[in-house]
This record gives structure tokens, C-alpha cells and sequence, in this order.
């Protein structure tokens, strides 16, 4: 499948005392899904899926991919510690018409995951083992502020090669390193649907296409005058699709890099500062697509240092706080996450000032 351009790993909103609140998910996926956003990421990172129970994971699945536009990517996070646990999320999100899976690198067992002595065969039996009998493409996720571990170029290169593996979300945040990760995937090519103008085309946006098999029939009596005749509708022109060639998708999850990234070959970007500006994100891709470099590199600027204080520095509670700046319910974070200050509510007012959209 076609991934490309800006995905939100979305909040996940939670009412004062902690319990979800599915409503107001709700409102911002349909927020989200008029914007020029190129799709949404469920239970990423930002989407505090490490305080979920699976029940709740499941829970705002359901709930996001049903505010969803049809004609938005829609992919599910579903990583897990253990390989049993991420396949059953991944049936969850292929039952609810998920596009794909993200799944990041398990780090609990650290010590014996992620070596450095030698092949990295735990974590190419975890991934392969996934895309084996994942009913969903799978996207390897790397995010060592988290995880404390980068899944190595050459691992990357080597899961690139399984059929079921389409592309990897990567947040080390380092250009070179997106620049090494496409370099060392250039080999794969694969062909996709993808509409006429080089757009994806979803499981979803296909099974919401109205059939042609329907001929409707109108009583005489219902026709204006009078007379007794046959009247069919139209049949609406199916979907035109046609097939493009794709490579191995590198996604960036740096907002402060973006630019930089696309221009080393990154196919886009998911990223959380597009929670709360998702239209100022937007414009980065759009401008860099259009081969507008000089533009591109402005719209970076103007988002660069808010990207770095609200997102990386504050995290979730500083994120959810712009959300609320911005017209999208942000709320507070689930302890022991706590809200901001007010001096730090102060500061992303003043970095977010010009950041209205």
C-alpha cells in the first residue's frame, strides 16, 4: 500500500478522572479528517498506548476508525512485549478495517533484545514472526527516546525484503540516519493501488463505494405526469485506480527535521506535533511535494522551535495543552503523567502564538 505525506499519531483523551473519553476522540478524528492530513496513527506513542489496557486499546480502535473519512490511511498501533499479544491487536485492527499496523521495537528484556555482540536474531524473529501472520502490512516502528534502541540499518534492510513488512516509522530524529535506512532499502520495489492522481487508495475508501448492481424502480403514480414508465438511476461511476511502483516506506517522526528528511527520501512523516498543527505540518509536505524547496524550508522554520519545546521537551501533557489552543480536545495526560504548569502553559501559549492551525 501507498504511505506517504503527514499521519498525527493522535491524543487519546481522557475525562478528569483518567477513564476514556470517546467523544471527544471522536471530535478530533473527525477534526483530523478534514484536513489535508494524509491519514491518522491510533495508539502511537502519543496516543499514551503504554497506559491502555488492551480492552481500552481496543476500545479507541473501534472508536477512531469510526470517525474516520473513508479516504484517510488509517493505521493502528499495536506493538506489544510479545509476539502473541501484538497479533491479536493486529486481528483487532484488520476486523475494524484498519490499513496497517504499526508496531514498535519490544524493550522490556532489553539485555537480551537488543545486542550488540552480534545478529540481532530476536528481533528479526519477533518482526518476521509478526509480518508471518499479520493479516495487516506491517510498519516497523523505531523510537529510542522510549525504547533506548535503534533497530540497526541492516536489520531494517533485512525485514525491508518480507512481502508483509511496507515501510518503517523511524523517531531517532537523526537526517542521516533516514538518509542510511532508504539508501540501504532502495532495492525493494513493489507495485500499489493508487488513484489516478497518485493518491492511496484504502481498503476502506474502496468498500465505501456505492455498488452499480442497484436499478431502481419508480410507481407510475410517483412520476409527474402521471404516465406509466420506467425510471432508472444513474449508476455512479466506480472508483478509477491504477498501479504505481513503490519502494521501501521511510517515514520520519522528527517535526524539527521534516524538511531535511524529505530531501534525503523520506516518503513523508508521522510526527506529533501534527496534533496540534496539523495544517502548519501539512504545508511542509505539500510545498517539498510541489519541488518548492525555498517554501518548504520556511514553513520548517516556522515550526521548528515550537516543535522541539512542546513536543520533544514536554511530551504528551505539553501536546495535549496546544490541542486545546487549538480548537482539538487535548485535556490532561493519565497519570503519573502530569499537567503542565502554569509557567510552561504560559510558554507554549507564546511558542504557539502564531501556530493557529
Amino acid at each position: 500500500m501507498l504511505l506517504e505525506g503527514i499521519l498525527p499519531p493522535i491524543t487519546t483523551p481522557f475525562y478528569p478522572d483518567g477513564s476514556l473519553y470517546l467523544r471527544k476522540l471522536e471530535h478530533n478524528v473527525a477534526l483530523y479528517s478534514r484536513t489535508q492530513l494524509a491519514g491518522m496513527v491510533v495508539l502511537g506513542s502519543t496516543g499514551e498506548a503504554i497506559m491502555l489496557s488492551q480492552e481500552e486499546q481496543r476500545e479507541v480502535l473501534g472508536t477512531a476508525i469510526a470517525a474516520a473519512a473513508p479516504d484517510k490511511v488509517m493505521v493502528a498501533g499495536v506493538g506489544q512485549e510479545s509476539v502473541r499479544q501484538t497479533l491479536a491487536m493486529a486481528e483487532t485492527a484488520a476486523t475494524l478495517k484498519y490499513d496497517a499496523i504499526l508496531v514498535r521495537t519490544p524493550f522490556f528484556y532489553r539485555g537480551q533484545l537488543h545486542r550488540t555482540d552480534g545478529p540481532q536474531v530476536e528481533m528479526l524473529t519477533y518482526y518476521r514472526t509478526v509480518a508471518d501472520h499479520s493479516p495487516l502490512p506491517v510498519v516497523l516502528y523505531s523510537v529510542p527516546v522510549f525504547t533506548r534502541y535503534d533497530l540497526p540499518v541492516e536489520v531494517i534492510a533485512e525485514l525491508a525484503q518480507h512481502p508483509n513488512i511496507v515501510g518503517i516509522k523511524d523517531s531517532s530524529g537523526v537526517v542521516e540516519r533516514i538518509a542510511a535506512i532508504v539508501k540501504a532499502t532502495q532495492f525493494v520495489k513493489r507495485t500499489v493501488t493508487v488513484t489516478p492522481t497518485f493518491a492511496a487508495v484504502t481498503e476502506r475508501m474502496l468498500a465505501s463505494q456505492p455498488t452499480n448492481s442497484a436499478t431502481r424502480f419508480v410507481a407510475a403514480e410517483q412520476l409527474q405526469q402521471g404516465n406509466s414508465a420506467l425510471a432508472v438511476a444513474a449508476s455512479p461511476a466506480a472508483m478509477k485506480t491504477r498501479q504505481k511502483e513503490v519502494g521501501f516506506t521511510v517515514l520520519t517522526g522528527g517535526a524539527s527535521t521534516m524538511h531535511a528528511a524529505l530531501r534525503e527520501g523520506a516518503s513523508g512523516a508521522v510526527i506529533a506535533f501534527a496534533v496540534c498543527a496539523p495544517q502548519c505540518c501539512s504545508e511542509i509536505w505539500t510545498a517539498w511535494k510541489e519541488g518548492d524547496q525555498g517554501l518548504a524550508a520556511e514553513k520548517q522554520e516556522r515550526i521548528r522551535q515550537a516543535s522541539i519545546v512542546v513536543g520533544s521537551q514536554m511530551g504528551v501533557p505539553g501536546l495535549k495543552f496546544a490541542c486545546d489552543l487549538n480548537g482539538y480536545y487535548g485535556g490532561r495526560a493519565r497519570l503519573p503523567l502530569l499537567p503542565l504548569t502554569a509557567q510552561k502553559q504560559q510558554e507554549v501559549t507564546q511558542r504557539m502564538a502564531d501556530i493557529r492551525y
